[in-house]
């Protein structure tokens, strides 16, 4: 008699143990290997228990830094959304888009502390900059691949990304942006450009860095809120509610919706599949613009590597909440950026963090390929 060759029960039950006990041993081995470095399983936990606060406090910074994360990865998931296709190069739009931010305060603010104004208005040249961008890369890189295998507009999305790299580079070697800006003195636009050193450059003070919670509560208040965190969680908030009611309620956005779910039918009901991918390139490049600007007012500094950190952030979170899912990017980013705060403050350095990030990633894919809100009919990530 012929043997079946469906698993028996004793296999499916050993393949299902397997999948459970490979993340244990990788989280074991990491933290056996973690414990030269000054990683202590369990630390935290008393910590925490101990005092709460501690939890809040990196929730709050973890929030800060979902909300950067969350503008960046709609950006990589709307285009996969519409193209199914990873857009590598969006993470140096990013990093562009927080020059450019720079280079407009720095012009306008004549190296002063720059008023709050001044930096929000940052946001309309960041973000047509970007935008532009994002455009033009997709109308003369991508368009003619879209037939091509998959792989072939990988290919071009990574080499795209390495020449905004170089030019980002070369941008900072050249003195095009202030080294170390001075935040207490004002300084000649003509200085700016005589600097030769591609080192991070820093942006011009703009919000105190003061715990509005004790201005409000009074010196003996415990947790910490600075006003960068507030502009940077409302600004990912407004962006956020303004993209889906703008893919919700308005002929672009509809169309949109029509493309990412059958770009030939689109095309049949008169829509131009086209144009609307091109709209949607340039959307998710000025939401890279926009989140150019929410780092510089949080993180104060920028260099030409700025995008490469982020954009593996991002892409990881668009990954775990379901790529091409906007609501799972927002949630993919927040895991991320919680875990990332609680993972610094687990360790007694950060160089184990992204370790733990990435390891997330794994993880979630492990037990759920398409995301967290990925839909099961969908590719699988």
């Amino acid at each position: 008699m012929q043997k079946s060759l469906a698993p028996s029960s004793n296999t499916s039950f050993l393949q299902r143990f397997g999948k459970v006990l490979l993340p244990v041993a990788v989280v074991y081995v990491l933290l056996m290997a973690g414990q030269p470095a000054g990683l202590e399983p369990g630390r935290l936990l008393r910590e925490i228990i101990s005092d709460p606060t501690i939890l809040v406090q990196q929730l709050i910074t973890g929030l800060a830094n979902a909300a950067i994360i969350t503008i960046i990865a709609i950006g990589y998931t709307m285009v996969y959304g519409i193209v199914e296709m990873v857009n590598f190069a969006h993470s140096s739009v990013f990093m562009l888009g927080t020059m450019v931010a720079l280079l407009f305060m720095v012009a306008l603010s004549g190296g002063q502390a720059t008023p709050l104004w001044l930096a929000l208005l940052a946001f309309i040249p960041a973000m047509l900059f970007c935008g532009v961008l994002n455009s033009v890369i997709e109308r003369m890189a991508y368009r003619s691949l879209r037939s091509q295998p998959k792989i072939v507009s990988m290919i071009a999305a990574m080499g795209m990304d390495f020449i905004l790299q170089n030019i980002g580079m070369q941008i900072g070697a050249f003195g095009k942006l202030p080294n170390a800006f001075p935040k207490d003195q004002s300084i000649a636009w003509l200085r700016v450009l005589g600097n030769q050193n591609p080192s991070p450059k820093s942006f011009p003070q703009v919000l105190p860095n003061i715990n509005l919670l004790e201005s409000i509560f009074g010196p003996d208040v415990v947790l910490r809120i600075t006003p960068a965190e507030v502009v940077v969680i409302l600004s990912a908030v407004i962006l956020v509610y303004g993209l889906s009611w703008f893919v919700a309620n308005t002929r672009p956005g509809k169309a949109m919706r029509a493309v990412a779910q059958n770009p030939a039918a689109a095309a049949m009901m008169g829509i131009d599949v086209n144009k609307i991918i091109n709209l949607t390139y340039a959307i998710g490049g000025a939401l890279a613009g926009a989140a150019a600007v929410m780092y510089g007012l949080y993180k104060g500094t920028t260099s030409w590597d700025v995008g490469f950190v982020n954009g593996l952030y991002s892409f990881t979170a668009a990954v775990v909440g379901g790529i091409g899912n906007i609501a799972g990017a927002a949630l993919g980013a927040l895991m991320i950026g919680v875990i990332s705060a609680l993972s610094n403050q687990l360790l007694a350095s950060t160089d184990w963090s992204k370790a733990i990030v990435f390891l997330v990633l794994v993880l979630v894919l492990v037990f759920k390929p398409t995301g967290i809100l990925g839909s099961e009919g969908g590719e699988k990530a």
